[in-house]
């Protein structure tokens, strides 16, 4: 019976002790409030409560906005972003049709490149055939075809544009580029990167090697500053 007594003795201990507790608080609060009032009217304290809300308010808003900041940022950088691979794109395309108005000859072009020239061999009184050592139209085709594979961004044959449908035809002494006649030697002038060209000439075993073997004089010269009108006519 004793130990029944003390059980609920210990019970109403903890119940008055959380009563106690929450008297406390209420207290507390109730005080705060009663400090915040303290020298406060009536109606200075709805203001206050009023301020209080409406900046609540404010905040919340604020957020609202900032999220939706957030999210057009994003939309503005994704169209940059497209943007940025459209001009890429439109800028790909321009360098591209001003390489081939270059290669059509529709424009002026300027830059370092290289100047072949090819000459007729010497006159060797033995030979029977004259032709075994002159220059031919496939002699001039070999190099121009070399210095395009190699890069070449415009060519000339004795200051004469050539372009993609030009053609070279041989009349004895002489070679005949779009219906206009040039005699020996053939200057072979190209715009592009000096050292690339030069080596592709100069390969063993390449159109230098086989135009020397057929009796052709080959010299070849890096120029600066190489100049070419545009082709006129259509």
């Amino acid at each position: 019976m004793k130990k029944k007594v003390n059980s609920n003795r210990v019970i109403l201990s903890l119940v008055f002790l959380v009563l106690g507790f929450m008297v406390a608080f209420s207290f507390r609060v109730t005080q705060d409030e009663s400090d915040n009032r303290k020298g406060l009217t009536d109606r200075q304290w709805d203001q206050h409560i009023s301020l209080r809300n409406e900046l609540i308010e404010q905040e919340e808003k604020n957020r609202e906005l900032q999220k939706e900041l957030n999210e057009k940022q994003e939309k503005v950088r994704n169209i940059e972003a497209n943007l940025s691979k459209e001009a890429q794109v439109f800028f790909n395309m321009a360098e591209d049709a001003e390489k081939y108005r270059m290669f059509l000859g529709k424009v002026k072009v300027s830059g370092d490149g290289v100047k072949v020239t090819l000459a007729d061999g010497e006159y060797n009184p033995d030979e029977e055939n004259i032709n075994n050592y002159l220059v031919h139209e496939h002699h001039v085709f070999k190099v121009i075809n070399e210095l395009y594979i190699s890069g070449a961004a415009a060519i000339s044959v004795n200051g004469q544009r050539i372009s993609h449908k030009s053609y070279v035809l041989c009349t004895g002494p002489v070679i005949t580029v779009d219906g206009y006649q040039h005699p020996a030697p053939f200057e072979i002038t190209a715009i592009g990167d000096p050292d690339v060209l030069s080596s592709a000439l100069n390969i063993t075993g390449g159109v230098k090697d086989q135009l020397v073997n057929d009796q052709i004089v080959f010299t070849i010269e890096e120029v600066d500053d190489i100049q070419m009108d545009p082709i006129l006519g259509n």
